[in-house]
């Protein structure tokens, strides 16, 4: 029988960051994944963040679909993710470059959020 492999949980720093940084704009709900912990506006997921069976964080988020393929192309500590045509994921660690995160994230929010509630977003250029 095969032994099951335990996820690592994502370290409370993390996600209490991911969550500031999402709990400021509109109507952001954050809520207990499957595995993980995932950000929400309606029912449109913005980002989820878990810990996987190799033992390493990720965080997956959306984004336009040609910024997909050149994350693709950028290699780790990006990746793209076997679902949807607009999602990217991101390895998470010691190194990760939290002020690049902040913008990724903001990004996902406007295109996964109603137009009302995007244009709310000041958007870094």
């Amino acid at each position: 029988m095969a032994r099951k492999i335990e996820r690592p949980l994502v370290p409370e720093e993390w996600v209490l960051r991911i969550g500031a940084v999402l709990g400021a704009l509109p109507r952001v709900h954050e809520e207990n994944a499957w595995v993980g912990t995932r950000w929400r506006v309606g029912q449109a997921t913005i980002a989820h963040v878990f810990g996987g069976e190799d033992q390493l964080f990720r965080i997956t988020f959306r984004a336009e679909v040609d910024e997909v393929i050149a994350f693709e192309h950028l290699g780790t500590p990006y990746f793209r993710t076997e679902w949807g045509t607009n999602v990217v994921g991101m390895l998470l660690d010691d190194d990760t470059d939290w002020d690049e995160l902040t913008e990724l994230l903001t990004d996902s929010y406007c295109l996964q959020a109603p137009d009302h509630l995007a244009a709310q977003v000041d958007r870094p250029a």
